[in-house]
């Protein structure tokens, strides 16, 4: 029974596998969470360049407070500008366009933006900054741009200011801060930002949208030593009971 079942769990275990693989090679994000200081920047460059049309709303403002170290002022001053509560969830400045009174993001995308709460956890890091990473100018596109990790997509590359204009260009060997064949650019006007400056802002961002993922991988690192320290205690008293228990067999 065990060997007629072998093929199809084999087949069924690399269909995953297959379809899980990312489409384009991506390059390596290098976030990191726990870096605080990049929480914060992330924060700042989501909110004024993303918060307008993706909303966040498993994400309350004050947890974000809490975890990124931030005062009520600092978030409220700063990061919000829909008017929401201190306390109320993050949604988009943008309204969805449902109703004929209301225009917004599905009538001028033809779709509502998506709620990026989830992506990292979906997607993963390294896909967010390739994707950040691989906006190029098309004029057969609505907006004006495509990228190459998400062909076709009807966001426009919001970051082009500090980014700058940049045209991909066949990949050869081992792409630019990332796996073999990742897709290169050739900067044909410079933004605000050196590259090397672009790729901290997308890994800012990219570490942040991780963090809205899972905020309780934060409070995990604070609990591991913990948790080891009682493992530890409790290997010491399973011990010393094993000893007093087995000291009278002969």
């Amino acid at each position: 029974m065990i060997k007629r079942l072998l093929p199809y769990l084999f087949a069924l275990v690399s269909g995953s596998a297959i379809a899980a693989a990312p489409a384009v090679p991506l390059m390596e994000s290098g976030a990191n969470i726990f870096d605080k200081a990049s929480l914060q920047r992330g924060a700042a460059l989501y909110f004024n360049y993303c918060g307008a049309c993706h909303s966040l709303q498993y994400m309350r403002y004050n947890r974000m407070a809490r975890d990124l170290g931030l005062s009520e002022q600092q978030v409220m001053d700063n990061l919000n500008f829909t008017g929401a509560k201190f306390g109320d969830t993050i949604h988009a400045a943008m309204p969805a366009g449902i109703g004929i009174d209301q225009v917004g993001g599905e009538d001028w995308f033809g779709k509502a933006p998506p709620d990026l709460s989830l992506t990292a956890r979906v997607r993963g890091t390294d896909w967010i900054f390739s994707y950040l990473m691989s906006f190029y100018p098309d004029p057969n596109r609505p907006s004006g741009w495509n990228n190459t990790v998400f062909k076709d997509a009807s966001m426009p590359n919001v970051l082009w200011d500090r980014q700058g204009i940049q045209m991909p260009r066949a990949a050869a060997g081992e792409g630019e801060g990332g796996h073999a064949g990742a897709p290169q650019f050739d900067l044909v006007k410079p933004g605000s930002r050196t590259p090397d400056q672009f790729r901290q802002d997308a890994r800012d961002i990219s570490a942040f949208l991780e963090y809205v993922g899972e905020p309780a991988a934060l409070e995990r690192r604070a609990y591991g030593i913990w948790v080891l320290l009682y493992l530890l205690l409790f290997t010491g008293v399973a011990w010393l009971l094993k000893q007093e228990y087995w000291k009278d067999v002969h």
